[in-house]
Formats: C-alpha cells, structure tokens, sequence
C-alpha cells in the first residue's frame, strides 16, 4: 500500500493540472500536499505530545481545547472560539481488574466500557455465562441471569470499509443494557476489534431506560479467546469470574466545540463545514481517533484558504465529547440549526489512505458530483453509487437534511487500534495522511468555489453571485 502511494507522488503537474480547470491553483496545493504536506503531522503531532489523552469533559479536554485554538490563530484561522455546552461526565477511575476464580484460576486484562457502573469495594464474583453474540443474550430468558455475570463474543473481522464494525458492534452498544434486563450483575465482552494485543477496546455502551447499568468491561482479544477455550474445554463446574473496577460519574462538566475559519468573498453563501472530533477516551492519545482528522481538514482549509478565491467560507468544527455519546455534535446542531450549512464532511476513520468518494447528491447534482469524483480519481480515489451518510459530528447537515460527502478511508487496520492504548502517533503513516490531506484540499477547494446549491445545483436565493476581479 505504500509503495503505491509513494508511486503517486511521482504524477506530474501536467497531469494533476486536468483537475484544475474549475479551481486554478488547487492541483498545485494538492500536489504539494501529497509530497511534503507537514501541517497535518504537526497538528497530530502537537497535541498528542502536548495534551495526550482527551478524555470528554475533563480538565485533560480542556487542554486540548485551548492548544487547538492557539493551534488555528497561528495558522491564520478566523473567527476562532470554543463554544461550551454542559454533560454528564462518566470517568474510567483506576480500577479494572479480572480473574477467571475457578476452575482454570488465572487473571485476565479488562478495561470499563464507558457508561459502566463500578462495583462494590473488593468486586463481583459469580458464574460466567457464554454468548456468542448480543442477539443470544436478547433471546435469553428473562431473569435467567440472576446474580451471573454475562460474557458476550463476536466474531469482528478486518474489512477495508471497516463493514464488521456495524457486525460486531452491538457485543458493545447494547449486549451489556440486554444482560442487566436479564439479571446479570455484571458483563465483560470480548473487545470490539481486529488486534490480538492485550490491550482492551473501550467505548461506550448503553441501558435502556428502567434498566439500571451494572459493571461492563471489555477484554482483550487474547483474553476473551483463552476465556472461550474455557467453555469448550470438558470439565465438572462452573467458570467462576471475579471482576472489580471503579468508574463513576462525577456530575455536570463542561465541554465544547472548537470552531475556525477562512471568511470567503461572499459570506451569504452556505459555509462548507469540515468537521472532526477532538476528545479521545482516557487510554490513548487519539492519535488515529481524532486527532489526524483534525490535522487533516485543518490543512486542506489552510490549503483552500492559500489560493485566495474562494467564495464560501470553509469552517472546521472540532467536535467535543464526540466518544461519550456526540454531545458535541448535538451541540453545534442545536446552536447553529438556523444557519444553513453548504455542506458537511468528516474526517473520523484514521489515517490511512482514502480510497471511495461518496456523496448524497449524486443524482440530484450529478455534475457536481462528477467534477468531485474525477478530481479525486488520480489520488487512486474510486467513485462510488453509494449515498453518503456523514459522519458522528455532522448531526447539522442530516438535521437540515444538507449535502453530505464520505471520503471513506482505508480501515483494514483501524480497528486494531481503535479505542485502544495502542493509538499512539507512531501508528500514522505520513505518506498516508499526506494524500488525504491532498484529496480533502481538492474537494474542500472545488466545494468552496461552488455559487449554486451543493445538493441540489440549484440557485441560493440569499446569496448573491460575486463576480470575479
């Protein structure tokens, strides 16, 4: 996959420039990004070394806040601010323990899942009962969990569309809600991921309402397979499990959104909102999980802001408390639902190459579409038929029912690192995240140039057309 990259570093500006016929300057950024780009990599870079982990609503996001801000003034962003909001903050606390009691005594790595509950002083200690997926514990009996602690599988694979996820995932949404209605005084899933570290994937989970939440954790792949090796094995007694961990939730804090931007020549014309989250859970940097996302529309609207023609403002949005539950993103929708935005696309699946181009006006704008796909093509980008749905913190664009664009990165790895310690800098491959910052300038620059309805080709009657000098 490098090589391939590296191979595209070597296209000519000749033929970069058929790109440019609607955006004079963008193939040169472009082709500049994708050789020597550093303005991703140094916001990456900076607040993973400065800040660390972001955990939402804590003094650690805070932190994260004020960097970012200073981070954009120096760059030349305008119109800087961190725009607060309340929530209800859930934290890790410093126990997590696990133990296989009997009849195989050992101990196992585990991490809380957020929005668990802690258990008494000194932990839990009860049967474990095997599900091979969430949908089996959802066709348990009721109350045959009683005074058990539940143990949920999956069976998550590496997929470039990162697809498994949405297989996979309900082990974590909901399989823990559905073992508190059945009784169970505690759950530990087998972690939703693709490495075979012991390193645990946290993430945050879920009880309905009526359901009080009881201690979640999350075990390591290792772990969670050497538990399972445990059921098959032949044996005479139950496999007894001691859990112990300390989370709690501490009440009302603040967070908040950061916003910047580039003010374009005609300011009545819907902005194009790049969006990206800044908190990480408490285990990791964030490195892949937001924190390149943020580095990269960051750079492509520096970018777009260097050719200097740009009619519509080009906003980033770095979204809060994006992991705890899009408080962040619901936020931004509430306080901003009267302003149209032009249209929203997110940077939240890595840093690896992007290989797909999306859009939710293929058929209601197709040109526009075209143009995009074909701009995009000699970065190795394919065009797609599927209709895009944005990302986590883009609640305003399907609130206003906007356009939307995926730059769908490759995921064959995101997963290993998800939600993990492992999620650390020396994971980004700089040639990787050069040509997504490459690919997000050439769309950001071309949106940006748009006078006429995003979604639709349309004309936008507040918006009166700026001629050129």
């Amino acid at each position: 996959m490098k090589y391939a990259l590296l191979a595209l570093t070597a296209l000519s500006a000749a033929s970069l420039s058929v790109t440019a016929n609607a955006a004079p300057g963008l193939s040169e950024l472009a082709e500049v990004a994708l050789e020597r780009d550093e303005i991703a990599w140094d916001f990456v870079e900076g607040v993973t070394t400065e800040i660390g982990p972001r955990q939402a609503g804590t003094e650690a996001e805070t932190r994260g806040r004020v960097w970012a801000m200073a981070w954009l003034k120096k760059h030349g962003f305008q119109n800087v601010a961190d725009e607060p909001f309340e929530m209800d903050t859930w934290v890790p606390g410093d126990i997590a323990r696990a133990s296989v009691t009997g009849p195989f005594p050992q101990d196992l790595v585990v991490q809380p899942l957020g929005n668990s509950a802690a258990t008494p002083e000194g932990g839990i200690e009860a049967e474990v009962v095997f599900f091979a997926n969430a949908e089996a514990v959802r066709a348990a009996p009721e109350g045959s969990l009683e005074g058990k602690i539940a143990y949920i599988s999956h069976q998550m694979r590496r997929a470039q569309d990162g697809s498994h996820y949405g297989f996979a995932g309900p082990t974590r949404w909901v399989g823990p809600g559905l073992a508190a209605s059945k009784g169970a005084i505690g759950v530990v899933i087998k972690s939703v991921g693709t490495d075979h570290h012991r390193n645990p994937h946290t993430g945050g989970t879920n009880f309905p309402e009526g359901v009080d939440p009881i201690p979640a954790g999350a075990l390591s792949l290792p772990d969670a397979e050497n538990l399972e090796r445990m059921f098959n094995r032949p044996r005479s007694e139950s496999i007894t499990l001691k859990l112990e961990m300390n989370p709690e939730r501490i009440g009302t804090t603040m967070s908040g959104n950061v916003v910047g931007e580039f003010v374009g020549r005609n300011p009545d014309l819907p902005p194009v909102l790049l969006a990206c989250h800044l908190d990480s859970w408490w285990n990791a940097p964030g490195a892949f999980d937001d924190g390149a996302g943020c580095g990269i529309i960051a750079a492509a609207a520096i970018n777009v802001a260097r050719t200097g023609n740009q009619l519509r403002t080009v906003r980033v949005l770095f979204a809060g408390a994006e992991e705890v539950g899009l408080w962040g993103s619901r936020a931004y929708s509430a306080a901003h639902i009267d302003e149209p935005i032009g249209v929203g696309l997110e940077s939240d699946f890595g840093a690896d190459r992007i290989w797909r181009f999306e859009s939710n006006f293929r058929e209601t704008n197709p040109d526009l579409h075209a143009k995009l796909a074909a701009a995009v093509e000699p970065f190795g980008v394919a065009n797609s038929t599927i209709v895009a749905r944005g990302g986590a913190d883009l609640n305003i664009s399907r609130d206003q029912n906007g356009a939307i664009i995926d730059l769908q990165q490759d995921g064959t790895r995101y997963f290993d690192l998800h939600h993990t310690p492992d999620d650390t800098l020396d994971k980004i491959d700089i040639v990787q995240l050069r040509q997504n910052v490459a690919v997000w300038t050439m769309v950001a620059g071309i949106l940006a140039r748009e006078e006429r309805s995003i979604k639709t080709g349309g004309p936008v009657p507040s918006a009166p057309a700026v001629m050129e000098e």
